[in-house]
């Protein structure tokens, strides 16, 4: 993406009422006005899901159609991707889907405890090598960190197309005793594979269809 196109999609971020870029100051001060008070932000009380490392905002677009009885936030560092998301989200009139851009290792600054019903984490990089394991968003330190704003029954979703996460993930929660409800290595092969998993894709994954590759899910609940 070129820079002239990268300064107009922030600006036009600015303008959009489902975006929030708080800075990080604002985050680590505590001083970021939507912490614990998210029902106010979308004028209603229903359940909260997050999706980390939205990229183009995509899976939270999609799940927000599909269910109009949950608000969702998709959260990213990089404002130019979720533009899409956010633009398309305006245009469809999809008042329970917002954009938020931060770190994910701020995430318990722009949230309260139990705050959040449900988390997503959607084709992350698996960060491979063994001195990048500190950035998996699923590593024990992450883990912590949703489980400090999920309700006590809050689940995390992880879609993958990358073996290694899956490996990775499935190895650390059974090693740390975590519940897992739901694992398998070729989600489009298992017939019971849940329906929000199978019915949207991202670009990436169509992708990674075409070629054959596997995507794997796990859903589980942090202890």
């Amino acid at each position: 993406m070129g820079s002239k196109n990268k300064l107009k999609r922030f600006r036009e971020n600015e303008d959009f009422s489902n975006v929030i870029q708080p800075s990080r100051e604002e985050l680590t001060a505590n001083q970021f006005k939507w912490k614990g008070r998210w029902s106010e932000f979308f004028g209603n009380n229903k359940p909260l899901i997050l999706e980390l490392g939205c990229g183009k905002g995509e899976y939270s677009v999609g799940l927000a159609r599909q269910n109009s009885e949950a608000n969702f936030i998709g959260i990213d560092i990089k404002g130019a991707r979720f533009w899409r998301g956010a633009k398309t989200a305006l245009e469809e009139n999809l008042a329970n889907v917002a954009f938020l851009r931060t770190q994910i290792e701020l995430i318990d600054h722009a949230f309260a405890e139990d705050e959040v019903e449900e988390i997503w984490i959607t084709f992350p990089d698996p960060q491979i090598k063994y001195k990048r394991t500190k950035h998996r968003l699923t590593n024990a330190y992450f883990l912590q960190k949703y489980k400090g704003i999920l309700k006590p029954e809050g689940l995390v979703n992880l879609k993958t197309d990358s073996e290694f996460m899956h490996g990775y993930t499935l190895g650390l929660l059974h090693g740390e005793g975590h519940e897992v409800l739901y694992a398998h290595h070729d989600i489009y092969k298992n017939e019971y594979s849940p329906k929000e998993v199978r019915e949207i894709q991202t670009f990436y994954e169509k992708q990674y269809l075409e070629k054959g590759k596997p995507i794997t899910y796990i859903k589980f609940r942090i202890k």
